[in-house]
């Protein structure tokens, strides 16, 4: 086969698997793994090189100059053109401690995770910026659309407000669902401990509602039982309604997956551990070479698995013929 844009030594990887094998992505995961182990080894390398001044050791600067060559791999990737449309758009940030101008500063690694009407999933795109800012999360919508990016009918992130504003402002045509996860923990900081886990019970009873008018009526119900002990809790039910249940007006085949950012937690939890082993970057592009090789693994892993939505509940999505 020929691999896919940006792909390079993982599309080659792709090419060479058996298709016979019955686990084609675990063989695909531990050729590389074993790349991206070497990648990290390089950044470490880099950072230890400019720590120490010395730039002649060989040894180590030509683990550096190999791992670079990824660079064209990663931003072959980060360029390719998107081929939607995408109804569903998870968005997502972590942060990372990078050296800037001889100090390390904590910047934001934003992801964007899309499904596309064939149930397949597929990274986005991915840039590190200094934070969360709305210009910043504005110029990384903007860079996706340019790319190809339609057809989006909901997107999911937490409530960060310059992440709401961007989308509001870029991704005019879509639904926007607040993460529920991020949602109940928002509401728990103001519950004492003691009663956290009676007033989490309560508030689930909001999603495990059949439909969206069920769950809106229970919402009011149990906005109303919370009014006494715990306004601030009743005021953010009232307060979020449309936001927390908008994924209730999708087909319930994907309502597990769409009323939070959790399958983006999973490559969330790669991405630190492999930042946790470099500790600080030593720049940008480093972090970007070598968490661009983690999520373009990722990528090609859901390549060769099964679809993350089944066609027939995709289908639901489109308008129904006339």
């Amino acid at each position: 086969g020929v691999p896919g844009p940006g792909l390079g030594v993982l599309g080659e990887a792709l090419d060479d698997l058996d298709v016979g094998s019955e686990r084609p992505a675990v063989r695909l995961a531990s050729r590389l793994g074993a790349r991206i182990r070497e990648l990290a080894a390089a950044v470490v390398d880099e950072l230890q090189l400019e720590e120490a001044g010395r730039p002649d050791d060989l040894l180590d600067a030509a683990r550096i100059v190999d791992a670079r060559e990824l660079d064209e791999e990663v931003n072959l990737f980060l360029n390719r053109p998107l081929e939607g449309p995408y109804p569903y758009v998870w968005l997502d940030a972590t942060y990372l401690k990078v050296r800037s101008d001889h100090r390390v500063v904590s910047k934001a690694l934003v992801i964007a995770l899309g499904v596309k009407m064939t149930g397949e999933r597929e990274i986005l795109g991915f840039a590190i910026g200094p934070c969360e800012s709305e210009p910043f999360w504005q110029e990384f919508l903007k860079n996706l659309v340019a790319r190809g990016l339609s057809g989006v009918e909901l997107v999911i992130s937490d409530a960060h407000e310059g992440l709401k504003k961007a989308i509001r402002k870029v991704l005019l045509e879509a639904s926007w669902q607040r993460c529920t996860v991020h949602f109940m923990r928002n509401v728990l900081a103001h519950v004492p401990r003691a009663a956290q886990q009676m007033v989490a019970a309560y508030i689930r009873t909001i999603f495990a509602q059949p439909d969206q008018e069920t769950a809106r009526a229970q919402l009011k119900q149990v906005g109303a039982s919370m009014e006494g002990r715990f306004p601030k809790v009743a005021q953010m039910l009232y307060e979020c309604e449309e936001d927390i249940l908008a994924y209730m007006a999708f087909p319930k085949e994907h309502h597990r997956q769409i009323h939070s950012t959790n399958p983006l937690e999973r490559l969330n939890k790669e991405i630190k551990r492999r930042a946790d082993v470099v500790g600080i970057f030593p720049n940008d592009d480093s972090a970007l070479r070598l968490l661009g090789a983690v999520m373009m693994e990722q990528n090609d892993e859901w390549i060769v698995l099964r679809r993350y939505f089944s066609q027939g509940s995709m289908n639901k999505l489109l308008p129904p013929a006339d």
